[in-house]
């Protein structure tokens, strides 16, 4: 798991500002016109940190600031994909990312005493040729190797081999993928 991590106050007005402007960006392009795609790529260049050649994202997109988020070539979300970025998500190339997925680096302490006022964000990696099923949770300080599968309703807490096929919550390795 990555070490980086840290704290955060949801009362932070520089953070609610980035949240606001990444809110406004994420319903522009929520509200774009299924097939223009040209548009949906302008505003996502705008919203996300780096959006590699051949993006696709389908409706129903959220996310917490946008710039945390950095997009190889050829990735494909599809509906209702949710990237809690209050630390930075990196996928690499050729990844696909199936319906109601969640990717979140927003958590909180145990203690109840000011959990709904602090937070600990820990980023996501993932690799390229990565493939998530549909409603998988991938959490913070995670990374997934190359060419893996993260089969369906898996939660993801720990990191990913390369080559690899998990599943279950927590998700557990299956078997290798032989390249």
């Amino acid at each position: 798991m990555h070490a980086e991590k840290f704290e955060y106050r949801r009362a932070d007005p520089e953070l609610k500002e980035q949240v606001i402007r990444a809110g406004k960006l994420v319903q522009k392009f929520n509200a774009i016109d299924y097939e223009n795609r040209s548009l949906k790529t302008k505003v996502l260049t705008e919203l996300l940190g780096t959006v590699g050649q051949g993006v696709q994202i389908e409706q129903n997109f959220h996310c917490d600031l946008g710039y945390n988020i950095h997009l190889g070539e050829n990735f494909y979300a599809g509906n209702n994909c949710t990237i809690l970025d209050i630390a930075e998500v990196r996928i690499g190339d050729n990844c696909l990312i199936a319906p109601n997925v969640g990717l979140y680096t927003a958590g909180h302490y145990i203690n109840p005493v000011d959990r709904n006022k602090t937070g600990i964000g820990k980023p996501i990696t993932i690799g390229n040729n990565v493939w998530i099923g549909g409603h998988s949770a991938i959490l913070g300080g995670v990374a997934i190797g190359d060419n893996s599968i993260i089969a369906a309703g898996s939660v993801v807490i720990k990191d990913v081999p390369k080559n690899t096929v998990y599943a279950g919550n927590p998700a557990k390795k299956i078997k290798d993928i032989k390249t």
